[in-house]
């Protein structure tokens, strides 16, 4: 059956001094979730504010991919799906 969704997702960053934060959120329509990510630039470095953007950003849309794989790791166990023992990983291969 053919399935066809589309989800959005907003990135912030938000620069002070030397430390850039990034918040990811994603709004599925049924549920809302965040994801964050920080950087701190060395004293020592020059000041580059893409890098930062980039790896605060980049951080928080990890914490929030982590966060969407545990939920549809529980949503497989909750649907009976996982066999007992170790199973391979969940999605198509990176």
């Amino acid at each position: 059956m053919p399935h066809t969704v589309e989800w959005k997702v907003r990135l912030y960053l938000f620069e002070d001094g030397r430390t850039t934060r990034a918040r990811a959120v994603v709004d599925t329509g049924t549920t809302v979730l965040t994801g964050h990510g920080a950087t701190r630039r060395n004293p020592a470095d020059p000041e580059v504010p893409e890098i930062g953007d980039e790896l605060a950003a980049g951080r928080a849309l990890q914490d929030l991919g982590q966060q969407l794989v545990d939920i549809a790791e529980r949503d497989i166990e909750g649907t009976g799906a996982a066999g007992p023992g170790p199973r391979p990983p969940v999605g198509w291969p990176a």
